[in-house]
């Protein structure tokens, strides 16, 4: 079994900062990138970063230049978020593709981490 513990959600002022982390644990042989999307009330899933383990990163246009996603390791993923927005207020899922213990691809998602931004 594959955990994904998101930690680092809240509350904060429009144009403050947050930072989300995620760690996956259990039975991984590797994993391959690990990523967020947020789920606004009434929307759909979307995405947000995406990082792989060469180091390759991708953004959403809407967070480009305000967000940044790093790896501390090949299981743990940081978003750090600035300038944050009303709009940004959703429920961040931290996602990851890897491969089992058993050599199967997979992809999990974590719980979930709820980040209001009040004007």
């Amino acid at each position: 079994q594959v955990q994904l513990t998101e930690s680092g959600g809240g509350r904060v002022r429009e144009g403050g900062s947050l930072r989300l982390s995620c760690v996956a644990s259990g039975s991984i042989f590797s994993v391959r990138a690990m990523g967020w999307y947020r789920q606004a009330p009434g929307s759909s899933r979307e995405f947000i970063a995406r990082i792989d383990t060469e180091g390759n990163v991708k953004y959403a246009d809407s967070v480009k230049g305000r967000f940044t996603i790093t790896g501390d390791n090949a299981k743990t993923v940081n978003l750090q978020m600035t300038n944050l927005r009303p709009e940004d207020t959703a429920v961040y899922y931290c996602n990851s593709d890897l491969f089992d213990s058993d050599y199967q691809p997979k992809n999990y998602w974590g719980q979930g981490t709820q980040v209001t931004v009040s004007s």
